[in-house]
Formats: C-alpha cells, structure tokens, sequence
C-alpha cells in the first residue's frame, strides 16, 4: 500500500512516517516500479505500536527499545515492565511540574484586578523571573 494509504490505517500523517524512515525507527520499505514506497501491515502494526508509545509518552530512544523488546520473543517482561514504571515516574514529575505551574498563574491571576488598568501583577511576575 501507498504511504496515504498506511497513512489512513495506521493513524500516523505521512509527515511522521517520512520522519520515522529518517531516523531508522521503521524500516524504509521496498519502492514500486513506479517509484511509490510499497508498505505492509507489518508497518501498519509498528506504526500503531509507535503511535501508542509516544501517547503514553515515551520519548523516541525508549520506542526504539520497546520496539526491540517487542520483537525479541526471547524477552524478559521484566525489561518492558522496568521501562514502564520508569516513564510513570517520569509522567509523575511532570505532573507536580505542570501543577505547580497551574498554581502559580492562578495565584497570578487572582492577584490581577482585569480591568482598564495598565499595572498587572502577572506581567510583574514574568518580568522579575526573566532578569
């Protein structure tokens, strides 16, 4: 099939499967005599499996691992089970980033009045943390 149509079935743009050829996250596959990459649902299925991991956030160097793992029938769970509670972890120390952040504007933002005003305490605020 034509990389629209692994496109369309997997759920991944044609932009991002040009990007994964690039960087060898699934192989470049087979051209038509026409000159069209010719894909399989082999790729399909590693395209999906991609799509999933970097929705649960793992980042391009854990896929490569994940797909190794995935492909290796001889794997321990243990390995998979180990990457996984390390990218939970990580999600958790984003989280306590991101709400300290959402503290913070509100916090600001209760400290603004909104009104024709020209003085702004959040724009105080950005300025103090860039100097």
């Amino acid at each position: 099939m034509n990389i629209g149509a692994v496109s369309k079935k997997s759920g991944v743009s044609q932009r991002m499967i040009r990007h994964y050829e690039g960087i060898s996250l699934i192989p470049v596959p087979p051209r038509r005599d026409s000159g069209y990459r010719d894909y399989g649902e082999d790729d399909v299925h590693r395209l999906r499996f991609i799509a999933n991991a970097r929705d649960l956030g793992f980042g391009i160097e854990e896929i490569r691992t994940l797909l190794a793992l995935w492909s290796d029938r001889e794997r321990s769970s243990a390995d998979v089970k180990r990457l996984a509670l390390q990218q939970a972890e990580a999600l958790g120390e984003k989280m306590k980033a991101i709400e300290a952040m959402r503290s913070t504007l509100i916090h600001l933002a209760k400290g603004c009045h909104g009104d024709s005003r020209p003085d702004c305490p959040i724009i105080d605020a950005l300025a103090a943390k860039m100097s």
